[in-house]
């Protein structure tokens, strides 16, 4: 009984890792990134198009994030920074397997039974670019995925939105070592 429930735990584990986000970013560690204090959106090549209620609660996001980071946002050319993001949508599978009985030691699983189910998930990831204007390089970059739930209620979305744009930003300005 205590190996099953032990089991269970190392599943709901693994359940609880996969549905997080995955955050990664990388930076010009020459960047002098005390300097930046306007950003201006530009808009990225390629990428899936957000629905425009996507658009708007994400950039709202980004916006909120940005600021609390110390960058105001420009609508001149006054920018120190140039920001854009794109949009990525792709599909994997998940193979779950679920055993009855016979979780002994040895060799063999006792005879125990185990069925295999198969579902498509859906992986949705941004990333977002910030371009110092003055030597037009990429000075900052991060991604954030996540399954997405397409039956996701609204507030649920704004929740994940809002979360993954925290996580995202969490790294900038980065620290130098």
């Amino acid at each position: 009984m205590k190996k099953m429930i032990g089991l269970i735990s190392v599943i709901l584990g693994f359940a609880a890792i996969s549905s997080a986000q995955d955050i990664r970013f990388n930076f010009d560690a020459d960047a002098n990134f005390a300097s930046f204090r306007t950003y201006k959106w530009v808009q990225m090549p390629g990428g899936v198009q957000l629905d425009e209620l996507i658009t708007r609660q994400l950039t709202a996001a980004l916006d909120d994030g940005l600021k609390a980071k110390g960058l105001s946002k420009v609508h001149g050319d006054t920018a120190d920074l140039y920001i854009g993001y794109e949009a990525a949508i792709s599909q994997e599978r998940q193979v779950d397997l679920y055993g009855t009985g016979g979780f002994g030691m040895g060799p063999r699983w006792g005879g125990g039974m185990v069925t295999a189910t198969t579902s498509t998930l859906t992986i949705g990831s941004i990333s977002l670019d910030m371009y110092e204007v003055a030597s037009k390089h990429l000075v900052w970059r991060g991604t954030a995925t996540k399954t997405v739930d397409a039956n996701a209620k609204p507030d649920k979305r704004q929740k994940n939105i809002s979360t993954g744009v925290s996580k995202l930003l969490k790294n900038y300005p980065p620290k130098k070592k």
